[in-house]
């Protein structure tokens, strides 16, 4: 029996990834530190720093996707993301099942021009030097034929997937709900690439089941479209009936918040990436797969309609 297991249940993507996989008929089985009961799914609880819970969570196993998302927190992600890499490769290897690292673009550092699937790592942030080295540490394992993995990398996101995890959604259409005035960090006039969850979900279970697509790393659909903060607000504000005005939080800002709050002082390391065009290309998964990526009209429609009717 063919088991796909999500280890991350419960979090952004893998709320969208499920229901693809059960639409596709597959075995899926849930891995998270508290189980969630959820009907005709396998609940599993483990701790992916323990190599024994996560070796158990693993057996049986077919395809892994590697989904967890760690408190942002540097501190958090030094101590635990290298454990976590060691134990689910592993654990993969002595298994034979593959893996699927969804991973982000921090080991990029800063990019003149379109960030591809051959841009050196090159990071300019605490956290970038984290996910590069975990990111090298499974390429590193795939090309001694180790084991059968992949890395599938993703831009910023947004899309019906809750305000926790998602900076467009935490700071436009949560703020448009309430009735407040937009926000966005760095420039509002910068083009900034933003990946639709529902997409890249469809994009992890087609990439599972092409046995050549593994030993690669692959960019997840994302529109080529050239859009900025302003545009992505005033499309959001329209489609609410709300004023489109902004409030940009500027670096000094950042600086500032940082002094008293952990996650802004996160926030701040990471805000070139909101300084600077960010550009992300997904234009070789989409010719693999002749896949065209949802737009941004149609992705901020559908994520504005699902938060109006969620109230979220």
């Amino acid at each position: 029996m063919n088991i796909h297991t999500i280890f991350g249940a419960g979090g952004a993507v893998s709320d969208q990834l499920l229901p693809v996989l059960l639409n596709n008929k597959e075995n899926v089985r849930l891995v998270s530190r508290t189980v969630k009961q959820i009907d005709g799914v396998e609940s599993v609880a483990a701790d992916a720093t323990n190599y024994q819970q996560t070796l158990q969570a693993i057996k049986g196993s077919s395809v892994v996707y590697l989904l967890i998302g760690l408190p942002y927190d540097i501190r958090v992600w030094r101590a635990q993301w290298p454990v976590i890499m060691t134990n689910v490769i592993n654990a993969c290897k002595e298994t034979g099942a593959k893996l699927i690292f969804f991973d982000n673009v921090y080991m990029y550092g800063k990019v003149n021009g379109w960030m591809t699937e051959e841009t050196p790592f090159n990071p300019c942030s605490k956290k970038g030097e984290v996910r590069a080295g975990i990111a090298g540490q499974l390429l590193q394992e795939t090309r001694a034929g180790n084991l059968q993995a992949m890395i599938a990398r993703s831009a910023d996101f947004y899309g019906p997937v809750g305000f926790k995890t998602s900076v467009p959604n935490l700071l436009v259409i949560q703020n448009l709900l309430k009735g407040k005035k937009s926000q966005w960090l760095g420039s509002a006039d910068q083009p900034h690439s933003i990946t639709y969850v529902p997409d890249a979900a469809k994009a992890l279970y087609l990439l599972a089941n092409k046995p050549e697509a593994f030993g690669e790393t692959w960019h997840l659909p994302t529109s080529s479209e050239l859009i900025t903060g302003r545009r992505f607000i005033q499309q959001a504000a329209a489609l609410m009936q709300k004023p489109d005005g902004v409030t940009v939080i500027p670096n000094w800002m950042l600086s500032l918040a940082a002094l008293f709050n952990v996650t802004m002082k996160e926030l701040k390391e990471m805000n070139y990436q909101n300084e600077y065009p960010y550009l992300f290309s997904s234009e070789k998964f989409n010719k693999a797969f002749g896949f065209t990526p949802t737009s941004y009209e149609e992705g901020i429609k559908e994520t504005v309609a699902w938060a109006l009717k969620n109230n979220q």
